[in-house]
């Protein structure tokens, strides 16, 4: 089972878990590409609240892998304040 792990920040995480936020960016750079164009698909997301202990599963969240979309010129204050190219990583469902 191949497993894509996502560490984000508090604010986000919220974000993820209440719904609102569907999807996490990652800017396109040869290790997010070595991780998401050239690696076989994987099965499972699991996204962290930073860096918890073994065992918190109130810092993590599951999600079945769906796959993930360019985005060009997008602009968020996580970036700077520039537009940038990003991988959308579909965060949709509960495994």
């Amino acid at each position: 089972m191949r497993i894509l792990h996502l560490h984000v920040k508090k604010k986000y995480f919220d974000q993820i878990k209440s719904g609102a936020k569907k999807h996490e960016y990652r800017r396109i750079t040869p290790y997010w590409a070595k991780r998401l164009v050239y690696a076989p698909d994987y099965n499972l997301i699991i996204v962290y609240c930073g860096y918890p202990r073994n065992g918190d599963s109130e810092r993590t969240l599951t999600f079945p892998y769906t796959g993930w979309y360019i985005i060009t010129n997008f602009l968020h204050p996580q970036f700077g304040e520039k537009p940038v190219n990003v991988y959308a990583i579909h965060l949709q469902g509960v495994a």
